[in-house]
């Protein structure tokens, strides 16, 4: 009775009956019809040794005897891959004789204090015994204690209540060497929740039964209909107590386990982490060959392309650098950018190593393999440091192409901010990264390199950099400043400061110089989003109707997009609108055709996506910018899924109109500057100077230009649970993107056309399985949808206010699920169990502001009596 842990009885057997259940199916199902396994057995415990100087340190030997593996649901026969199968045929004659192998613990006031077993045993056996010897640990007082079993060293609670103990383990805090990765944004990450508790009976002073349950369940953060659980259930029942052998009789435990066996040796209680073999598995260019046709460029907007390119990632991990080699450098060249995605995305030492080996930036003929490796890499779900060390030696070394050293260092600056999120900041290469950015920013004289610098900042998003960003943003002239002020836009509102709010408002307002439209717009837009100030907001308010036209209507329309959308600084411009001087009809009836609208593309309860389009002109009709961004945001997070801005500038001599302050000696421009996923993109140019546009124009074929094609990985999620059993849960999600934009120009219409067309085909598989040496059981989950958003805005300049007319629509797209549950055993009998939902998601043309709808009836109302006229 004066024991604090549980006590066993000196010469007595206990024969206790053990079952261990695994379930695996989706989340909200019921486990009468999941996929799974019982393994049952007898189980002798007896007493080996009594500390003499302290009753409760005891050693006591367990013994698993008439092992029986069967389906955790009934069947019938034909559904039931252990069918007329005897334990030995299923388990294996050595597993089973290794199973059946005793093992000793020491037990010190309940807790184990040493696991004894036999070394070169398989992993597995040893795990299913880990697991039994971790149910033998209890205490019998209630509180919390820090104790080491098979989950690893975890916060464990007991509340004990006359012959019942419930024990609660928190599964989350249990201390275990972590292998696999998630990916860097949490919308595109899998959540996960486990727990565990046990309840022991007792009866003088030892066990008489035990039921422990244990569920691990998955999430994906953006789609939680999508998920997969674990449940494991153990039970032990003491059948009869009958005499036993007696006790060693010894001074210290060591002598006991020599007098035992001398092969017992003392292992740790914590799981080892486990694999079978695979059996018959293709090599790496046995399945390249398999999923080959899929890759081909005209197929990369269908979902079967995305599953090609994540089964092609999953083995590409598994194999070495001389494999991946042989398929590179063997493969024709309009597969060769989709299999670099490929090979860069599996983010392995092996992959990195051969993209490294095969591309020479030497050489310029391959620049476009050296671009999808270098976008792959910004892309990357969990970059290592080993990365961005090669990357910043490249760039330090010779590189043939221009544009590919640009793309490098903006890719670089993602990399540093995607280490720095994870705590990664400080880490040498890091460090190296961030000094060799800021030195050569500050030293660069050429305008290109200034833009390149500002573009890599603008992805690394330091708070060290903010005032190197805002003298560029204030000191420099059109694109450069503009690249500045666009960088801080991204910041978090908590970076900037009174100092950053200062400079946007001396931009906009423009108290030191003229700058342009384009940047005080986006200073505008800074000081609106970070929690403004009374007398900001009022001062933007009263500069209304002094600024030039089109900036005056694009101002009004920000502010009132602010208000319609209920955006954090609605409060305060109700607040300042209140006031008469700010809030008149002169100042609100300003004509134009500049517009900023927001709205939302869904509103779920997972998470929400809006777009935001806002466009602004010159004074003369001609486009500026038109700026069109989709976000994703769920309880606790943002991604900037994409940003597509067209921008155009000094056009007006084509038509001879004025242009407007400040913008005088504008060279002729027009270019197009992607973010995808958080990461900004090289821009491209459509044209440069008047020459270039002249023949441009003239040769025009109103073909779109391509800004971004690839294969990209967007959830990588890979994770093993360790417990009597072995499990690893893999959720792979990728897309396959096409973004092309154009622009034409009909002098003779007095019309121009700018179009994006976003084409994207997406797949995300999930398999959860339980890898028992065994048997394998688990569920795989599919989800796969295609779609093309277009986005067009035509402007009319025959008149003034000239017509614009927007559109945005989606079209119909084909969404298909489907849940495989399987059970199978190495020798290829296999249990499957199918269910599929496909629909067909009705397009969309996304409702733009009342006034954009009357200009679109207007300007087709136009086209048409032209084209009805010509005679």
């Amino acid at each position: 009775g004066h024991t604090t842990g549980p006590s066993l009885s000196n010469d007595k057997l206990y024969k206790f009956a053990y079952s261990a259940e695994v379930y695996v199916d989706q989340v909200k199902a019921s486990l009468q019809k999941s996929a799974g396994y019982r393994i049952s057995s007898g189980v002798d415990v007896n007493l080996l040794w009594r500390n003499p100087d302290n009753d409760d340190d005891q050693l006591i030997k367990i013994t698993i005897k008439d092992v029986h593996v069967e389906n955790v649901n009934e069947r019938p026969a034909p559904k039931n891959i252990f069918n007329g199968k005897s334990t030995e045929k299923i388990i294996g004659k050595e597993y089973l004789q290794a199973l059946q192998r005793p093992i000793v613990l020491e037990l010190v006031r309940g807790k184990v204090k040493n696991f004894y077993s036999y070394q070169n045993e398989p992993g597995f056996t040893q795990n299913i015994k880990r697991g039994l010897a971790s149910l033998f640990q209890l205490q019998l007082h209630s509180g919390t204690s820090h104790e080491v079993d098979i989950s690893g060293k975890c916060n464990t609670t007991y509340h004990v209540r006359q012959d019942q103990v419930t024990k609660i383990k928190a599964l989350d805090s249990c201390e275990t060497e972590k292998q696999g990765f998630t990916s860097h944004n949490q919308i595109l990450d899998v959540g996960t929740k486990a727990t565990s508790a046990t309840i022991y009976v007792l009866e003088d002073s030892f066990i008489k039964s035990i039921k422990a349950e244990e569920n691990y369940v998955l999430l994906l953060n953006f789609q939680r209909k999508t998920g997969a659980k674990i449940v494991s259930k153990q039970r032990l029942e003491l059948k009869s107590v009958q005499a036993g052998p007696g006790l060693i009789a010894a001074k210290q435990v060591d002598s006991v386990i020599k007098t035992l066996d001398s092969s017992y040796v003392a292992m740790p209680l914590v799981a080892e982490p486990v694999k079978s073999k695979c059996k018959n598995c293709p090599s790496l260019s046995e399945h390249w060959q398999s999923v080959r046709e899929h890759m081909y460029p005209e197929k990369l907007s269908k979902a079967e392309a995305v599953r090609s390119f994540l089964s092609f990632i999953q083995n590409i991990r598994k194999a070495t650098k001389e494999e991946i080699l042989q398929i590179i450098r063997s493969e024709n060249k309009e597969l060769l950018p989709q299999v670099v995605d490929a090979v860069t995305s599996a983010q392995t030492p092996a992959s990195l190593e051969a993209m490294l080996e095969f591309l020479d930036f030497k050489d310029a003929s391959t620049s476009i393999l050296q671009e999808r490796f270098l976008y792959a890499c910004g892309f990357a779900s969990h970059p290592s440091e080993t990365l961005l060390k090669s990357l910043t030696a490249k760039f330090k070394g010779d590189i043939a192409n221009e544009d590919i050293r640009e793309t490098l260092v903006i890719v670089m600056g993602a990399l540093i901010r995607k280490l720095c999120d994870k705590e990664g900041c400080k880490l040498p290469a890091v460090a190296e990264a961030k000094r060799m950015i800021l030195n050569r920013l500050e030293k660069a004289k050429k305008d290109d390199n200034v833009r390149m610098y500002l573009l890599a900042l603008k992805n690394a998003l330091l708070p060290e950099a903010i005032p190197l960003l805002l003298k560029y943003a204030e000191s420099e002239e059109g694109p450069i400043s503009n690249v500045a002020a666009t960088a801080l836009q991204r910041y978090d509102p908590s970076f900037l400061t009174k100092e950053v709010k200062a400079t946007m408002n001396r931009i906009y307002h423009q108290n030191r110089k003229v700058h342009e439209k384009t940047v005080r717009t986006t200073a505008a837009a800074i000081i609106l989003n970070s929690n403004p100030s009374y007398m900001e907001v009022k001062n933007i308010l009263l500069s209304i109707g002094e600024l030039p036209p089109e900036m005056n209507k694009y101002m009004l329309s920000m502010i009132q997009d602010i208000l319609e959308f209920e955006m954090p600084s609605s409060k305060i411009v109700r607040k300042v609108l209140k006031d008469m001087r700010a809030h008149n009809y002169d100042r609100f009836s300003k004509m134009g055709s500049s517009s900023a609208y927001s709205g939302y593309i869904i509103r779920g309860p997972d998470i929400s996506s809006t777009y935001s389009l806002d466009i602004l002109y010159s004074g003369s009709g001609i486009l500026r910018r038109s700026n069109l961004n989709i976000r994703i945001f769920d309880r606790n997070a943002e991604l900037h899924a994409i940003q597509v801005v067209i921008e155009a500038q000094g056009l007006e001599s084509i038509i001879a109109a004025t242009p407007d302050e400040g913008e005088e000696n504008l060279d002729s421009f027009a270019g197009m500057s992607a973010i995808l996923f958080d990461v900004q993109m090289r821009p491209v140019t459509f044209f440069q100077g008047y020459g270039d546009l002249m023949s441009k124009m003239f040769s025009a074929t109103g073909d779109s230009m391509n800004v971004v094609k690839g294969l990209v990985l967007l959830t990588d999620y890979s994770q093993v649970l360790t417990a009597h059993f072995s499990a690893s849960a893999e959720f792979l999600g990728g897309l396959a993107i096409d973004i092309s934009g154009g622009m034409e120009f009909s002098l003779w219409y007095r019309e121009s056309k700018t179009s994006v067309k976003n084409r994207v085909a997406m797949f995300l598989t999930g398999n959860t399985e339980v890898d028992s040496f065994f048997v394998k059981t688990g569920m795989e989950t599919t989800l796969e949808v295609e779609t093309t958003l277009d986005f067009i805005s035509t402007v009319q300049f025959s008149q003034y206010p000239f017509l614009v007319c927007m559109q945005m629509d989606r079209v119909e797209s084909p969404f298909r699920r489907q849940v495989t549950k399987y059970e199978s055993l190495p020798s290829g009998r296999r249990y499957t169990a199918q269910r599929g939902k496909a629909e067909l998601l009705a397009g969309n043309e996304y409702p733009l502001h009342q006034e954009n709808s009357n200009m679109c009836n207007k300007v087709f109302d136009a086209k048409s009596d032209s084209s009805s006229s010509w005679f």
